[in-house]
């Protein structure tokens, strides 16, 4: 039977693939009805069989690896039969180690409709096949990523969408331009914030990417920010191909961020301003001032007792208090009005278009009526004050500063008037005048000369002797600070020992002061003018009792002046006693643990707590000498109360220390009462170290009573 010939029929009769088709470039192969090779060239072999021989009944991709060779004949199989062309892709490996992508092409050779072979092509697809694996990888990647990526072609149709542009977006590329209002919609606000050139659709050497913020509304119906990148890819006639777009919903991050500077600008408590956004405000409206003349007033408010709700009641029901205190400010002001909270019990208002300072003291009378009363709160009545300092924005007060520094000073100068009020009596309200001005240049002059005072040597000590009640003998001395001042002259501690501790130089001076009376004392134990068991009391304030390196200061100064730990005793405050402060309560244990003994100096002049003297680890209590100036009167006078104290410190195991003793009918009667020490200018006034050695040789001498006669 001769062979037949097809027009497609690359053999020639004897079976060899002609000389023309043998020749080609490109991969030619024959085979038989099953796709079973018969003959190929030179370049299917190349190409497909990694350059072997064609073995008759194999099929075109018998040099895949297994597991591909049964996925081609599945497909074979699944196409068998029809006579339609037939193609499939699979990766044969190559000698060097590499893979090479092979698409094999047949069309079937029919004989009266019937397949008798089938005639096809081999190509080398392998950058292809690796370009749309990247593709795939690429769509993968942008797929996962949350930013939504969002391609447009020149007429606004999407040309592709990753999955995050339907859930941030809602846009659906299977919708058409029209029909899609989300992309339309996404579009628009993207074309509304571009720059004009970039909307340009012949533009050419013009910036193509931009970055910015649009909002837009997302699927859910709520309005979102997305921060936006978009780069307009260009012909190489500048006109538009497409736009590519990347957004992601910053709405989230926003709100975070929006809340935090809230927080940093508010107070946790009542979310009234804080100190912070307060003065910022207080500086726009001195800015608008400047230029529509109207008067800024602040008024300072500062609640009374506060700390007393707190210490007895709870600090949740002071909490509580100032929230209560916070709506009734808000109530009492204008709603253009500022009101603040800039510390536990303090809050300021700031008021603008005040006509003039008697307004300004109206409303401040106005706020403190409405704060001023009483509040039942967990079913507990209290009562509450305030005491208000008002500043006006003055052209003297302010001259010179920043509409910044003006704030400041403002708000300082009402705090001021605050403290004025305070002063005279608390529950009222005070106009910040000139002479507070004054007073407070005179403050700040003297706290700048405070600075140098120490290290020019005008700091100088003096001490007062303290007696055993019974004995009769000096058992102690306490020290004094006195400021020479190369003007003012004498200053005491009163004058300028408030501006050390705000300043911080209490450090530094309470440590001179505990060094020098530490030596003096040493000087009088070697010249044998005092006992050795004689003690040294020097007084320390909550500062340096805060301070947590007090202790070892304290101790190193003992320890280079050879004295023992147990003859110092530091008199504190008796507001130390109600002080919550767990660092003051550590560095009192510490001293106590070093031998050195602890007084509560001037007890009974404030609101002591005697819960907290149970429980503070003090060893002397002194009583203030308001309570011991009447004892000894004929009529009793203050005998009870004192006879009281007395009696409480002698039950905690406390010795006491009567203060201001002038006469010998008071030094008699604190006898009865059991009083152990005593103390004043019936004992000895305060005097300098060289006078107070005098006195104590010329006691021990016996001529005391020749000294007095001088």
């Amino acid at each position: 039977m001769g062979s037949f010939h097809h027009p497609w029929r690359w053999v020639c009769d004897n079976g060899a693939i002609d000389p023309v088709t043998a020749s080609l470039p490109v991969g030619v192969f024959e085979a038989d009805a099953d796709l079973r090779l018969r003959s190929a060239n030179d370049a299917f072999r190349a190409a497909a069989l990694g350059g072997g021989t064609v073995v008759v009944g194999t099929a075109p991709w018998s040099h895949a690896v297994p597991q591909v060779r049964t996925e081609c004949e599945r497909q074979w199989l699944a196409h068998r039969g029809d006579s339609a062309p037939f193609a499939c892709e699979f990766p044969v490996p190559s000698p060097d180690g590499s893979t090479t992508w092979i698409r094999v092409n047949a069309a079937p050779q029919l004989d009266g409709g019937r397949i008798i072979g089938w005639v096809g092509t081999a190509v080398d697809v392998t950058p292809a096949v690796e370009q749309s694996s990247l593709s795939d990888q690429l769509v993968g990647l942008l797929d996962v990523s949350g930013d939504a990526v969002v391609v447009f072609d020149r007429a606004g149709t999407i040309t592709f969408a990753n999955d995050a542009a339907r859930t941030v977006l809602g846009i659906d590329p299977a919708r058409g331009p029209t029909d899609d209002i989300a992309a339309r919609s996404y579009m628009q606000a993207v074309r509304d914030q571009l720059p004009r050139h970039m909307l340009d659709p012949a533009g050419t050497g013009a910036d193509n990417r931009w970055e910015g913020e649009i909002a837009f509304r997302s699927p859910d119906g709520l309005p979102r920010t997305l921060t936006v990148i978009v780069q307009v890819v260009r012909e190489s006639d500048g006109t538009v191909h497409h736009w590519a777009t990347i957004a992601r919903d910053i709405t989230e991050e926003r709100q975070a961020r929006a809340e935090l500077d809230r927080l940093a600008t508010h107070d946790a408590l009542t979310g009234l301003p804080n100190r912070v956004l307060f003065l910022r405000k207080t500086t726009e409206a001195l800015e608008r001032a400047g230029t529509t003349g109207a008067n800024v007033a602040v008024l300072f408010i500062d609640l009374d007792k506060l700390k007393h709700v707190n210490d007895t009641i709870g600090h949740a029901v002071g909490d509580q208090l100032i929230v209560s205190i916070a709506r009734r400010l808000a109530s009492a002001t204008r709603p253009s009005d500022t009101v603040a909270r800039i510390s536990g019990d303090e809050f300021v208002v700031l008021c603008e278009g005040v006509l003039d300072e008697h307004v300004a003291l109206d409303v401040a009378e106005r706020v403190r009526t409405a704060i001023t009363g009483q509040v039942v709160l967990q079913g507990i009545e209290i009562e509450t004050g305030a005491s208000i300092g008002v500043a006006l924005a003055t052209d003297d007060l302010l001259a010179g500063r920043s509409a910044a520094d003006a704030a400041v000073t403002l708000l300082h100068a009402a705090d001021t008037a605050m403290y004025k009020a305070k002063q005279r009596g608390r529950g009222r309200s005070e106009l910040y005048s000139e002479q507070m001005r004054a007073a407070a240049r005179d403050r700040a002059r003297l706290s700048a000369e405070l600075e140098q005072a120490l290290a020019a040597g005008q700091f100088e000590l003096v001490y007062q002797p303290i007696e055993l009640a019974h004995a009769g003998r000096v058992a102690a001395v306490e020290t004094f600070l006195r400021w020479n001042h190369p003007v003012r002259g004498q200053l005491s501690p009163a004058a300028f020992l408030e501006l050390a501790d705000e300043s911080g130089l209490i450090g530094p001076i309470g440590d001179w002061v505990l060094s020098q009376a530490c030596r003096d004392l040493r000087g009088w134990i070697d010249g044998g003018l005092v006992d050795p068991a004689t003690s040294l009391h020097v007084n320390v304030s909550r500062r340096q009792l805060a301070d947590i390196t007090f202790v070892d200061r304290t101790v190193a100064t003992l320890r280079d002046c050879g004295i023992d730990g147990s003859r110092l005793v530091c008199e504190t405050s008796e507001a130390t006693l109600v002080d919550s402060n767990p660092a003051i309560l550590r560095t009192v244990n510490a001293l106590k643990r070093a031998g050195v003994r602890i007084a509560v100096d001037d007890f009974g002049s404030g609101y002591s707590s005697l819960a907290s003297l149970r429980t503070f680890p003090a060893d002397i209590l002194k009583i203030d000498g308001t309570l011991v100036r009447d004892v000894g009167r004929v009529d009793g006078g203050d005998d009870p109360m004192v006879r009281s104290i007395i009696q409480l410190a002698h039950s905690l195991d406390l010795s006491v220390c009567a203060e201001w003793v002038t006469s010998d009918d008071q030094l008699q009667r604190l006898r009865v009462l059991g009083c152990d020490m005593v103390q004043g200018n019936r004992i000895g006034g305060a005097s300098p170290a060289h006078e107070l050695a005098r006195r104590l040789s010329l006691r021990r001498s016996g001529g005391l009573q020749a000294d007095q006669a001088g």
